[in-house]
């Protein structure tokens, strides 16, 4: 079973939460699509971190990112790290929760609503997470959140575009469209492999730089 550090929790989620609000800021055609979800309370448990967080829509607009909360949500979600990951990375949000192994309480449309608009801004994570957690656990959470992020915004394009020129321009080779598709499933799946590992090692090392900070 994971223990979490209750402080080290509260820092990150507050650091987060203050990157998130700041993209809002610069990010103004955000704010119709965002005050529509208003009072909106999202419950999202990564299984594989063994962590449940909570995401609130206030007004401003502004998230709140929250540890523990006792108001009923509107949409609850369960899955691993890798589920969120796809999702975050998904053009299609509405399939990807139907193909993949999310759980789903509630009403899914705020929670498609929140992907389309948070995955479209452009994030600065380390500045409020170094102030919050430090340098060291500070820049590697936020790393670890730019490599999620990352992925979502380009990576997988680019790799699918540049392996279907190759394969179909400089190769010469005419492969089945669906021997291509679950090709590039399958890297994806291994990238998001690579990125629970290194989210787990990240732990780690925060864990054992908070415990030296407090020696």
């Amino acid at each position: 079973m994971i223990q979490h550090d209750p402080a080290l929790l509260s820092a990150a989620l507050s650091g987060a939460e203050r990157a998130i609000n700041q993209a809002i800021l610069l990010a103004p055609t955000s704010h119709s699509a965002l005050e529509e979800l208003n009072g909106t309370l999202v419950g999202v448990e990564i299984t594989s971190l063994e962590l449940t967080l909570y995401l609130a829509l206030a007004p401003g607009p502004e998230v709140r990112l929250l540890s523990h909360c006792e108001e009923k949500t509107a949409t609850f979600v369960r899955g691993s790290l890798e589920d969120f990951a796809a999702l975050i990375a998904s053009d299609d949000p509405a399939a990807t929760l139907i193909n993949s192994g999310i759980e789903l309480q509630g009403s899914s449309a705020s929670l498609i609503r929140l992907q389309q608009v948070i995955s479209q801004m452009d994030i600065d994570w380390e500045a409020p997470l170094v102030e919050r957690l430090g340098d060291v656990t500070g820049h590697q959470l936020a790393e670890a959140l730019r490599r999620l992020f990352r992925w979502g915004e380009g990576a997988r394009k680019s790799l699918k575009r540049q392996l279907s020129e190759y394969l179909l321009e400089e190769g010469r080779l005419t492969p089945p469209k669906l021997e291509l598709e679950h090709f590039f499933e399958g890297v994806q799946t291994l990238s998001m492999q690579v990125e629970k590992a290194q989210v787990k090692v990240e732990q780690l090392l925060a864990k054992a730089a908070a415990r030296r900070a407090r020696q």
